[in-house]
């Protein structure tokens, strides 16, 4: 069984999360965005969307105008893949990969890294087996070659190390409260200064 959108999310209790809602029809988007306010990303969930970038499945709006737009095209792809069409708050930040894997000899393992699309560009990640320590979680982050991306960058602050520390250890502790997970990806965690929060996350329960 895979856990998308609203549904990993019950997996993920306790984790920070971006907020989001299904859309139900036009009107209701409206409604969100005037709850959500303006950035505003728009996405499809459906198990035939892995890759949402590839069929243009993420979309950032910034007016009433291309929410109405980006709308209409994304509910007919929507229908196609027999998914949903999900709204969530837009989170400024560098993109960070978290994933879980459960191996048949050492049991469940956490990963962490350079997320978003350049995870399969850089192939930035370190490993270690579940539950993790904070200490550990530090560790992870510094084995990271391009751990300066999550330093100050061209006037952008420093992503705060510690919110991502405390989310690594949460993570790992997930197969302690859920043995069924046997895969776990959230791409992206995004983080900034003030705050981390996951965007998206797939869980394979078996």
């Amino acid at each position: 069984m895979i856990l998308l959108g609203k549904e990993a999310e019950k997996t993920l209790r306790g984790l920070p999360i971006a907020r989001s809602e299904y859309v139900k029809d036009s009107s209701h988007m409206v409604k969100l965005a005037k709850k959500f306010h303006f950035p505003l990303v728009l996405k499809i969930i459906s198990e035939k969307a892995v890759h949402k970038t590839e069929i243009k499945g993420v979309r950032i709006v910034a007016s009433e105008a291309e929410l109405r737009k980006n709308y209409i095209e994304m509910a007919k792809i929507a229908k196609r893949l027999k998914g949903k069409i999900m709204a969530q708050e837009f989170i400024k930040g560098r993109e960070l990969i978290i994933g879980i894997k459960k191996d048949p000899v050492f049991g469940h393992a956490i990963m962490f890294g350079i997320g978003g699309t350049m995870v399969e560009l850089l192939h930035d990640v370190s490993f270690r087996i579940c539950p993790i320590t904070e200490r550990d979680a530090e560790s992870m982050i510094n084995e990271l070659k391009y751990k300066k991306l999550l330093d100050e960058f061209r006037g952008e602050k420093a992503v705060n190390i510690k919110l991502i520390k405390n989310i690594l250890v949460k993570v790992s502790n997930l197969p302690a409260r859920n043995r069924k997970i046997s895969e776990l990806d959230i791409n992206p965690l995004i983080a900034n200064d003030k705050v981390a929060k996951i965007v998206d996350a797939r869980i394979m329960l078996g």
